[in-house]
């Protein structure tokens, strides 16, 4: 596993978790944001009424109303990212990976825009008499680029899995594990038999799903959230100091936590923001392609309120929860996984500044003196007799302990390179923790005490059981551009078999390769609207004309 992670990882070092991919999205974001002179402020409230129906005509052509495409389009954004990918962002970059995040929502709520809009204005009926459309649609209709539309069209399908399927049920399943004792497995397929019954369905189905989904799983969450908070409320003020405060040095060592630089802490939070809102990734649009309207400009402007709720809203509460509760650099008891596991060949002192400059500049990637350890670890009643330190999630474990078979181990433990080779033992400690189970910590740490665990899994459940939905829809439509309608219902038997797999399979790999599908579906996106910008600027010109004309008479 370990070596898969590390492919995957310099996999992903070059494309989405690389400075220019970085650079990339948020320019073209803020490229039609001066373009466009700053549509997210001068058509938010514009974008409220249209959601409302407050323009709708009987004539418009479509699967679903503007609520329902909204509600499918954040069903599909508000997921783990909301939850677990927040966690993992302030984990690797500290709390001002949070404002990251924002920034590139703000951004991000132009980009949508744009991308959303030229989607809808070249989609099309498939064979079967459903709406199809997205950005392959405009790259084959209006670049008559077939190639490009076929390199997205091809990364939707993998982006299906690495986004919206494999990330999400693992993370209600490891949720599930922690709070309720209930096999990996067993969540898997118990919810991979309900999402086939609902993706069967095709678009008419799943908005029916998604339009009541949403608001429920939103006001769940914002009442834990919030809880989360108020109860730490002397902390609001020193948590904000941090998310804002620590922009341009970056978070210094505290606690647990051994510090990020400004530009580790940038890169982190735009990765996590764009896995968040999915702005300039092209997985929206297959979704808002699908509503009825009578022109493009007024869906792109529906999507705007996308990337506002999903990030500066609720992203923002989990941000402050886990922040104000102070457990992001707090070591907590964990279950080790494989993949964020080292074996140091020395023991370090993280409250020698020596040590930790050392283990910081090893976790920034940068040149270190760090060695790791090769040769037989030494083991009695569950506890390691050499002198040297277990690195576990990003920080130095304390009070380790092996077992096998639930039972302290006793023995020997081959290491290579820093690799524990023997993975059917289990190690135990207090670490920093990551992704939901950060955020879990943080909800206990309320007025909700212990049931606050269950506020967090029950948000998973529903935030990740809604993305996966939305997912396999951008995933046959895809296919269907691909291959015709004929292949969807193997497509969607796919989505499912890999949405049960992929529930007991290691959370570290599933959330590197999900940086991965990422990038294979936003840069040909970018690339894409940014070749259409003329024409995206006079799209709006006309819209504005005839709204005024229709509505002044």
């Amino acid at each position: 596993m370990q070596e898969l992670n590390s492919f995957l990882g310099l996999i992903d070092s070059y494309i989405g978790g690389s400075p220019w991919f970085v650079f990339a999205l948020l320019g073209t974001g803020l490229f039609f944001t001066i373009y466009l002179k700053f549509p997210q402020i001068r058509y938010f409230n514009h974008a409220i009424r249209i959601v409302k129906g407050k323009y709708d005509k009987v004539t418009d052509k479509g699967d679903a109303s503007h609520f329902q495409a909204l509600a499918t389009a954040l069903s599909g954004t508000v997921g783990t990212g909301n939850i677990a990918g927040v966690a993992l962002a302030i984990h690797l970059g500290g709390p001002a990976a949070l404002f990251w995040m924002l920034v590139t929502a703000f951004f991000g709520m132009t980009t949508k825009f744009v991308e959303v809009t030229l989607s809808h204005k070249y989609r099309e009926i498939a064979a079967d008499g459903s709406v199809s459309g997205g950005p392959m649609y405009y790259m084959k209709n209006r670049l008559n680029m077939k190639w490009l539309a076929a390199i997205f069209a091809f990364a939707t399908i993998i982006s299906s899995f690495g986004t919206g399927n494999m990330p999400q049920i693992n993370s209600i399943s490891s949720s599930v594990f922690s709070s309720f004792g209930i096999a990996p497995w067993i969540t898997g397929l118990v919810l991979a038999i309900i999402l086939g019954f609902v993706i069967i369905g095709g678009i008419k189905r799943i908005v029916k799903v998604t339009d009541k989904l949403v608001p429920a799983m939103a006001i769940i969450y914002f009442i834990g959230a919030f809880g989360v908070i108020a109860y730490n409320w002397e902390n609001i003020i020193p948590a904000l100091g941090m998310i804002f405060g620590d922009v341009l040095n970056g978070t210094a060592a505290t606690g647990g936590f051994l510090g990020a630089s400004f530009a580790f802490a940038f890169n982190r939070g735009v990765n996590r923001g764009l896995f968040s809102n999915e702005a300039g990734q092209g997985s929206a649009p297959i979704a808002h392609a699908a509503a009825r309207a009578h022109e493009p400009v007024s869906e792109g402007m529906v999507s705007i309120l996308e990337p506002f709720i999903d990030t500066m809203v609720i992203c923002t509460l989990t941000g402050l929860a886990l922040v104000s509760s102070g457990v992001w650099n707090e070591k907590h008891d964990a279950n080790f996984q494989y993949a964020e596991m080292k074996i140091l060949n020395q023991s370090y002192n993280e409250n020698s500044e020596a040590d930790k400059n050392s283990l910081k500049t090893y976790i920034l990637n940068q040149e270190t003196n760090v060695a790791l350890f090769n040769g037989d670890l030494i083991v009695v009643e569950g506890k390691i007799q050499n002198n040297l330190s277990v690195f576990h999630s990003r920080s130095i474990a304390e009070n380790v302990q092996i077992f096998e078979n639930g039972k302290p181990y006793n023995g020997t433990v081959l290491v290579k390179n820093g690799d524990v080779q023997n993975t059917q033992l289990a190690f135990k400690g207090k670490s920093l923790l990551n992704s939901a189970p950060l955020t879990i910590v943080a909800f206990k740490k309320s007025i909700f005490g212990d049931f606050g665990e269950y506020i967090v899994t029950i948000g998973i459940l529903l935030f990740a059981f809604s993305t996966a939905i939305a997912w396999s829809y951008y995933g046959d439509r895809a296919v269907t551009y691909l291959f015709g309608t004929k292949w969807v219902m193997t497509y969607r038997v796919i989505y499912v078999l890999g949405f049960f797999v992929a529930s007991f399979t290691d959370t570290t790999i599933i959330w590197t390769f999900s940086g991965i599908a990422i990038a294979m579906m936003t840069l040909p996106n970018l690339f894409g609207i940014f070749m259409l910008r003329k024409e995206m600027k006079s799209t709006v010109k006309e819209y504005w004309v005839d709204f005024y004309k229709e509505h002044t008479l």
